[in-house]
């Protein structure tokens, strides 16, 4: 039997809200996960968390930030790579990311 490749659903920035984005950046370790993330141009999930973390910590954590708006999910090979939607989050809410990030610890 094969493995069928995960496709993942991202939201289009029309439907994101203020609340949503807010949620998903209350949380140290998705901040720190946004922080990385705002540093490069895509990371595997792995490797954008804090080590240490079990697997499906580290998918909720990415799940929260995908469902949210904040990142893109890609399959590539056996890793998923994640991108942070930058960008769009700036044009849609000006300041608040670089606002958030400015006071993560």
């Amino acid at each position: 039997m094969t493995e069928m490749a995960r496709n993942f659903s991202h939201p289009s920035m029309k439907d994101l809200t203020i609340d949503g984005v807010l949620h998903a950046l209350s949380d140290p370790i998705r901040r720190e996960i946004v922080k990385k993330l705002a540093s490069c141009q895509g990371m595997s999930c792995t490797k954008s968390c804090a080590s240490g973390l079990p697997p499906s910590t580290i998918s909720f954590h990415h799940k929260v930030l995908r469902e949210n708006g904040l990142i893109r999910s890609k399959k590539v090979g056996v890793e998923v790579i994640n991108t942070l939607r930058k960008l769009e989050l700036d044009k849609k809410f000006p300041g608040l990311l670089d606002s958030i990030l400015k006071h993560h610890r």
